[in-house]
C-alpha cells in the first residue's frame, strides 16, 4: 500500500499496483498472525502461571486488544515518526506517545471489563505486561517507516541519476550530429568546386542520413542494421571525396534483425580514422570490420597514420573519442571493452559490446 503510482502506463500499472497492494496486505496480515499466534504456539502447560489463561474471555480479550497495537504501530510508522522526528519535535513527539499508551490502557480497561468476568482491571499490570510489547511495536513500526524513507530516497536518487544520465547522453548525441554535418558539408563544397557528376547523388545519400539522424536517433536503441546502414552511407560519402587516395574496406557481416544498439555511436571512431588516416600519408588505407555473435558485437577500425608528423588537434571537432569513450561509460559500463593501440604506422581501434 505503500508504493508510488507514478506511471504513464495508467491500465497496466493500476492492476499492477492493485495485485502488488494485495499481496503487501497478505504479507502484512501474515507477519500479525505469526506474531501474536507466538504466545500460543510456545505454551506448554496450563499451569504454568507465566503462560496465557485458556479461558475463553481472556482469549477475547487479549484478541481484540492485539489491534489497538497493530493500529499503534500504523499510527507511529506513518505519521509520529515521520510528522515529529523529522521535524525534531522531540517533545511532541515523547507527549504523543504517553498520550498512546494511555488510549491503548483505556481501550484495554473498556475491553477487560467487557471480556473477563473473574478480576478487576489493574492498571499496574497493564503496564507491567505490555511495557516490553510497547517497546517492541515503537522499535519495529520506527525500523520499518525508516526502511520505507531508505527505500523511497534511494528510488528518487536512481530517477535523478536516470534523468541526469538521459540529459547527458542528450548532450553527447547532439554533439556528434554537428560535428558529422560539418565534415560531410565541407565534402559538398569540394564536390561543387570541381562540378563532379557526383554531387547529386551525394546530395540524395546525405539526405538520407539526415533523415536517420532527425528521426530515428532520438530513440535509445536503433536496430543495428539501420546503423551499419548509416556507417556505409557515411563512408561512402567519404570515398567519393578521397577517391583512389585512401583504399578503404568495409566489411559487415550479416546482422541479426533483433539486434538492437544506440545510434551514432559507431561513427567516431570511423570519422576519427578518415580524419587521422588521410592526406600526406603515403598509402593511406582504413579498415572497418564489423560482426556479431551471441549478442556480442565486435567492431574494429584500423588506419594507417603519419606517426613523424605532429598533427595539431582540431578543436572544432576533437570532441569524438571523448564523447564515444563517455556514452559507452554510460551506457555499457563492464559490458563493454575498448581498446585503442598505436604501432608505426597504423591507428587500431578494438571495440566489443555486449548487446543484451
Amino acid at each position: 500500500m505503500f508504493f508510488l503510482r507514478r506511471s504513464s502506463y495508467f491500465g497496466i500499472m493500476k492492476i499492477d499496483w492493485q495485485s502488488r497492494r494485495w499481496v503487501i496486505v497478505l504479507l502484512h496480515s501474515l507477519a500479525w498472525i505469526a506474531i501474536f499466534a507466538l504466545p500460543f504456539l510456545m505454551r506448554t502447560s496450563a499451569n504454568d502461571p507465566r503462560k496465557m489463561p485458556v479461558d475463553s474471555g481472556f482469549i477475547s480479550f487479549y484478541i481484540v486488544t492485539r489491534f489497538f497495537w497493530i493500529g499503534f504501530f500504523y499510527l507511529n510508522a506513518l505519521y509520529l515518526f515521520p510528522q515529529q522526528i523529522a521535524k525534531k519535535k522531540y517533545a511532541l513527539f515523547a507527549m504523543m506517545q504517553v498520550l498512546s499508551v494511555f488510549i491503548i490502557s483505556l481501550g484495554h480497561h473498556l475491553c477487560f471489563n467487557l471480556f473477563v468476568k473473574t478480576s478487576e482491571y489493574d492498571i499496574v499490570n497493564f503496564l507491567a505486561w505490555n511495557t516490553f510489547t510497547w517497546l517492541f511495536i515503537l522499535a519495529s513500526s520506527t525500523a520499518y517507516r525508516m526502511i520505507l524513507d531508505k527505500i523511497a530516497f534511494d528510488k528518487l536518487m536512481q530517477e535523478r541519476e536516470n534523468e541526469n544520465l538521459k540529459t547527458e547522453l542528450s548532450f553527447l548525441r547532439s554533439q556528434v550530429s554537428p560535428h558529422f554535418m560539418f565534415n560531410v558539408l565541407n565534402n559538398m563544397v569540394a564536390m561543387a568546386r570541381k562540378k563532379s557528376d557526383l554531387l547529386e547523388p551525394s546530395l540524395l545519400k546525405l539526405s538520407s542520413l539526415m533523415r536517420y539522424m532527425l528521426y530515428e536517433t532520438d530513440e535509445q536503441r536503433v536496430a543495428l542494421s539501420r546503423e551499419v546502414e548509416y556507417l556505409q552511407s557515411y563512408i561512402d560519402l567519404q570515398q567519393q571525396r578521397f577517391g583512389k587516395n585512401v583504399a578503404v574496406n568495409f566489411l559487415a557481416a550479416e546482422q541479426d534483425g533483433s539486434a538492437e544498439i544506440e545510434p551514432m555511436l559507431l561513427i567516431p571512431f570511423v570519422e576519427n580514422a578518415f580524419k587521422h588516416g588521410t592526406g600526406m600519408i603515403e598509402q593511406a588505407q582504413i579498415n572497418i570490420e564489423l560482426s556479431l555473435k551471441n549478442n556480442i558485437l565486435n567492431f574494429s577500425v584500423h588506419n594507417k597514420y603519419n606517426s613523424t608528423s605532429e598533427e595539431t588537434k582540431d578543436y572544432s571537432s576533437g570532441i569524438g573519442l571523448t564523447n564515444v569513450q563517455r556514452r559507452l561509460n554510460l551506457l555499457y559500463g563492464k559490458n563493454h571493452s575498448l581498446l585503442i593501440t598505436k604501432d608505426k604506422c597504423w591507428y587500431k581501434v578494438n571495440l566489443q559490446l555486449n548487446l543484451h
